[in-house]
């Protein structure tokens, strides 16, 4: 199912700064007609609205926090692109003191905050005719790291949800994309220790634009994510884009 961002009313979490502002700024780049910058601190945006003027709309958006989504689900009334870039990361083993308490956390942001933003934005996205709805889901969500278990394990679960959220969605007329970045150059992946191998969020923003407009479901945008996709590419079709379903 294709999507093309041009002329579009478009709604991203995590907006204010990394891979989120560049999605933000190549939407617009590509024609998309307004963006929603949904953000924790409405202030933090004030830069995008700096460079772009009244086609950025800040909204506060805490995926922790439920009535934050639904009140911007009622803002956004006209959206009808969501990016749900937002999300945590922390460094904790299995073996580590914090592994649970670290694990609680990312699972109510990175797997709970999708499951708001898709309950919240499914009926908006519907009533707008069918949209698209955009999931960053990360190569950990495909291969654990050991000192990121806890966030691989987190991902791992958002894909999960994706891959049923494309069905669910799909009968709405939504598409749906799953994104999955290696390490982007970002502050988040300085914090990680993976700022040396990173790649620039470019990568990750033109390639969302791109696969929306080829229809696909998988995107690996950079360099280790397209290593990782190339081995995955002959599963991904057969059983996860399958309709294992029929007789």
């Amino acid at each position: 199912m294709s999507f093309d961002v041009q002329g579009k009313a478009a709604l991203v979490t995590g907006a204010n700064r990394g891979i989120g502002k560049t999605i933000v700024e190549a939407l617009l780049a590509n024609g998309a007609a307004k963006a929603y910058a949904a953000v924790r601190n409405t202030d933090s945006a004030g830069d995008l609205v700096a460079a772009h003027g009244e086609k950025v709309v800040p909204v506060r958006l805490d995926l922790s926090d439920a009535a934050s989504i639904t009140s911007a689900a009622q803002t956004a009334g006209d959206v009808e692109l969501v990016v749900n870039n937002a999300g945590i990361l922390h460094t904790a083993s299995p073996l580590s003191d914090n592994a649970i308490d670290t694990i609680q956390k990312e699972i109510d942001v990175n797997v709970l905050g999708l499951i708001r933003m898709a309950q919240a934005f499914a009926p908006v996205l519907k009533a707008n005719g069918g949209g698209a709805f955009v999931q960053l889901n990360s190569v950990a969500s495909m291969k654990s790291f050991a000192d990121f278990a806890t966030y691989c394990a987190s991902k791992a679960a958002a894909y999960s949800i994706t891959q049923a959220l494309r069905e669910k969605l799909g009968e709405h007329g939504t598409a749906v994309l799953s994104v999955h970045p290696g390490p982007i150059a970002t502050d988040m992946a300085d914090s990680a220790g993976l700022g040396e191998i990173a790649d620039p969020p470019q990568m990750v923003a033109d390639g969302i634009v791109e696969a929306l407009r080829t229809g696909d479901f998988h995107l690996f945008p950079d360099t280790m994510a397209k290593q990782i996709g190339g081995a995955y590419a002959g599963f991904a079709e057969a059983i996860v884009e399958a309709n294992l379903m029929e007789a």
